[in-house]
């Protein structure tokens, strides 16, 4: 949610508007002020945990591309290197072997390029 807040805070585009702007403006407002403006925010959970079960969801979707953003979110969030490393490995016997091979290729490049 850092990245997301941080870049209202100080007038910057989102990542969603950056990535869509003009193309999908009803999913950029869905995204910036329901999704990360309503849910994220909700004190139910933490930002952490938000972050532990959304890079969970993502790998058993296989949705690496969005893995990118949400693995340094949850950096962000307070989950550690270790923790997020893991995570990736016990999904691996619940979500498949090649889903988390995937994740963890993302994971290295975020981490070893940081």
């Amino acid at each position: 949610m850092a990245h997301t807040a941080q870049a209202r805070d100080q007038g910057e585009p989102s990542g969603a508007q950056k990535a869509f702007g003009d193309f999908a403006p009803e999913l950029v407002r869905l995204t910036d002020d329901v999704l990360f403006g309503q849910v994220w925010p909700r004190p139910e959970l933490t930002p952490k945990e938000r972050s532990l079960i959304t890079v969970a969801s993502l790998l058993t979707s296989g949705s690496t591309e969005q893995l990118v953003f949400h693995l340094g979110l949850a950096r962000d969030n307070g989950a550690t290197e270790t923790e997020l490393i893991e995570a990736i490995t016990h999904l691996a016997f619940y979500a498949g072997w090649p889903k988390a091979m995937s994740a963890m290729a993302v994971a290295k490049r975020i981490f070893q390029n940081d």
